[in-house]
């Protein structure tokens, strides 16, 4: 079992930045990769952006890319996701996950096997 809590999620103006930060327990959390995905009512939950289990390949969705940068601190069972230049289109629930199959299906639903609670993000233009 594991356990994933985000936070850091709010409100900010357009342009702003906002950290989120999502704790693991449960598992060794040095052994598998990490995605952070984003929902709003009404559409599908989609990728964000994922980093693997030393930290040292990542990715991320083209929506994001050159804006958003995942890391990951093994000693504090921490994942991050640093949010530059927000947009209003930004605005989502955001939800960190663990992925358990040595980036499968990174960018999927399908390759994930714990998700968290999800914290807000609103982005005012």
């Amino acid at each position: 079992q594991v356990r994933l809590v985000e936070s850091g999620g709010g409100l900010v103006q357009a342009g702003g930045s906002l950290r989120l930060s999502c704790a693991a327990s449960g598992r060794t959390f040095s052994t598998y990769g990490m995605g952070w995905f984003r929902q709003v009512p009404g559409k599908e939950r989609e990728f964000v952006a994922f980093i693997s289990s030393t930290g040292e390949n990542t990715v991320y969705a083209d929506s994001v890319n050159g804006r958003f940068t995942i890391s990951r601190d093994n000693a504090k069972n921490t994942v991050y996701l640093q949010m530059n230049t927000l947009k209003p289109e930004d605005t989502a629930v955001y939800y960190c996950a663990s992925n358990p199959i040595g980036g499968q299906h990174l960018d999927s639903r399908l390759g994930y096997d714990y998700w968290g609670q999800g914290t807000q993000v609103t982005v005012s233009s």
